[in-house]
């Protein structure tokens, strides 16, 4: 493999590791191996660091398909806890209210994940990278500023219910470029008129890229000494 010239690796981000620190911890070997000084590493598409699952890094020249790569469609599977929100719409922050979630049955959760299938207008959550004002939300967030994101038009191909356990459901969504699960948690429990939040999340594909076939950072030095 030519790492300069461009390669597209698929790397499964673990829980609690951030983009960053995979493409950090892979730049870093693919230096040494190389006997470069620095080579040039980036990802396409970053996963929150409480999320697992497929990230594509690119190297060298590669790294001018980023924005291609990150037009793919993807695949997730999300845990949702029904009847309770936090203010980050996942496990980053604690629950911050309660709503009743026994009117919810399985016949309203598939109804309403169908509403969701097609071109949506999302709000991105608060707690995110998206700029205001040149300004990162979630630094804003922090610092304590009201703000509220503008609606993004995002698009849903696939939307299927896979386990119905009260207050938890499990979904698989597949979907375009700029979509936040957390969000589509948030609307999820507002449609069926309660709170939800996300407690797991896994991308499980991008384009053509599945979860299996995936390095895992921890066995990726392993991984380039079978390369020579």
């Amino acid at each position: 493999m030519d790492f300069t010239a461009g390669e597209i690796l698929p790397l499964y981000k673990p829980y609690g590791w951030t983009s960053f620190q995979i493409v950090s911890k892979v730049r870093y070997i693919l230096s040494r191996h190389c006997g470069v000084k620095r080579m040039k590493v980036g990802h396409a598409g970053t996963l929150d660091p409480l999320a697992t699952g497929v990230l594509l890094l690119c190297t060298g020249k590669a790294t001018k398909r980023i924005e291609e790569l990150q037009s793919h469609t993807k695949e997730y599977v999300a845990d949702l806890q029904l009847g309770a929100t936090t203010p980050s719409f996942d496990l980053e922050h604690p629950i911050n209210a309660t709503y009743p979630y026994e009117h919810i049955t399985r016949e309203m959760v598939e109804a309403t994940l169908k509403e969701f299938v097609g071109t949506i207008a999302q709000r991105p959550p608060l707690f995110s990278a998206c700029k205001v004002d040149g300004k990162r939300a979630y630094k804003l967030a922090r610092d304590g500023s009201d703000i509220e994101l503008a609606p993004k038009q995002i698009q849903i191909d696939e939307i299927e219910l896979l386990d119905y356990s009260l207050p938890k459901i499990t979904i698989r969504v597949v979907c375009g470029k700029g979509t936040y699960i957390r969000s589509l948690a948030r609307d999820i429990g507002e449609a069926l008129q309660s709170g939800a939040h996300l407690t797991r999340l896994e991308r499980t594909r991008i384009g053509d890229t599945r979860i299996e076939q995936c390095i895992h950072p921890e066995e990726f030095q392993y991984w380039i000494n079978t390369l020579d």
